[in-house]
């Protein structure tokens, strides 16, 4: 049968100013106000404030606006507490107490897991840190500027290419923050500018580390004015001709510490940004599983053995799963390190079935997943099969938190403790940690 071709209506926006009241917050940090049933979505506003603002978009189910003019502001409403707030794309909760940020980041959890999961359970005491300084690695936008010909040194706009030029960042680490003016103005006198790709900073407990991604060879010149400034500073100094490529030209081979145990890394490596609540988090992982001498555990997503190593400290024996080889690999010489002789670790594909895998062969006393956003769908739905009797979930996504938890339900596990972890203040981004016993 021959089908026609239909033009979509489109919708027309309206885009005349209303003046709307928020009711409460979703789980992003956007406001959300309603007309005629349908949530209206607006950024940089609080629960009981009237606004004045301008549709950007409209959906059958929901719409967006922009906030023109407020009218009545919030209790909870403060001033922002740096200058590049509302141009810069990170820190979207400024507006907000610290305080009310976590107590916000509580209730969004409580009712994700409640709607998707039908759990409803009182929340452990959240694990917090100070809500400034707290990043100790960032990775810093270079790019030059068509008008000026200058370099743009900073951090990009919400949902957005463009650059916000920054000579300082409240939320990174001090020792991070008083590099950025001087490796700007080094910067600067590179040419051509376009082969800046970007700056990466961590600071790690070995010091303070310094890569550049270039896309175009450097010139000696300017490869000696890094190695003069990494000197001068006592920083490790890695080059990154391509993207998987790191080349240190000075100092030693970065580590932080953690709970008795050394982790050796490469900056490319996952750590968590957030050192004080790595710690807390990791400790109050190991207490919700009460791991004994006894108990073998299974670490899902192990990375280069955050998790790993300290419950091989308690365990009788621990195994450590990860989908990149390098982690792997990372992850036994960090056990090597610290002479701990009862962990493996494998590379494996945690979508697939693993029921026939080397390391799934032997029952499991305990496991712990620690997955990246999109959750770990396909894995949790064989947790039963492992015989563990806890289950602790690690969740940097409370969405697919709540629907994994569901998989963990059915296989007749219990949600017995639920946490919000704040990793990283005065943004909408919420961390937390499940535990699950049969």
């Amino acid at each position: 049968m021959a089908r026609f071709y239909k033009p979509t209506k489109k919708t027309q926006i309206d885009t005349k100013h209303q003046q709307l009241t928020v009711t409460k917050l979703d789980h992003h940090g956007a406001g959300i106000a309603l007309v005629k049933n349908k949530p209206v979505f607006i950024e940089g506003v609080l629960p009981g404030e009237e606004v004045v603002v301008q549709f950007t978009e409209q959906k059958s189910k929901y719409a967006k606006a922009k906030l023109i003019k407020l009218k009545q502001a919030s209790a909870e409403r403060v001033e922002a507490p740096c200058r590049y707030y509302g141009q810069c794309g990170g820190c979207n909760m400024q507006h907000l107490s610290h305080q009310g940020q976590v107590d916000n980041k509580q209730q969004a959890l409580s009712q994700l897991m409640n709607k998707f999961a039908g759990e409803s359970l009182a929340l452990s005491e959240p694990i917090v840190s100070v809500s400034q300084g707290y990043r100790r690695r960032a990775r810093i936008s270079l790019q030059r500027d068509k008008k000026s010909g200058q370099l743009l040194f900073g951090f990009r706009q919400k949902m957005s290419k463009q650059i916000v030029n920054i000579s300082e960042c409240l939320v990174l680490a001090p020792a991070l923050n008083q590099l950025l003016a001087p490796l700007q103005q080094i910067l600067s006198g590179f040419k051509p500018l376009d082969k800046l790709g970007h700056v990466e900073l961590v600071l790690a407990d070995s010091g303070v580390v310094l890569v550049l991604r270039h896309l175009a060879e450097l010139k000696e010149c300017e490869q000696q004015a890094l190695v003069e400034f990494a000197t001068q500073h006592s920083l490790t100094l890695y080059l990154m001709p391509e993207s998987d490529q790191l080349l240190r030209v000075v100092g030693e081979e970065p580590y932080y510490q953690e709970l008795g145990v050394e982790l050796g890394f490469a900056p490319n490596n996952f750590i968590q940004v957030n050192q004080t609540v790595n710690q807390s988090m990791v400790a109050q992982a190991l207490e919700w599983l009460d791991v004994t001498t006894q108990d073998r555990v299974l670490d899902l997503f192990c990375g280069i053995g955050n998790f790993s190593l300290p419950l091989a400290q308690q365990a009788r024996e621990v195994v450590g799963i990860e989908g990149i080889d390098e982690m792997v690999a990372r992850a036994s010489q960090n056990a090597k390190r610290n002479q701990l002789d009862n962990t493996q670790f494998f590379q494996a594909n945690l979508e697939q079935d693993m029921t026939r895998a080397v390391w799934a062969q032997g029952a499991f006393d305990k496991v712990l997943l620690d997955p990246a956003r999109a959750g770990a769908a396909g894995i949790v739905d064989q947790i039963a099969a492992l015989g563990a009797k806890g289950v602790v979930y690690v969740s940097c996504n409370p969405a697919t938190l709540a629907r994994d938890s569901q998989s963990l339900l059915q296989q007749g596990y219990k949600l017995k403790k639920l946490a919000m972890l704040d990793m990283f203040p005065h943004t909408s981004h919420l961390e937390s940690m499940a535990l699950f016993e049969k």
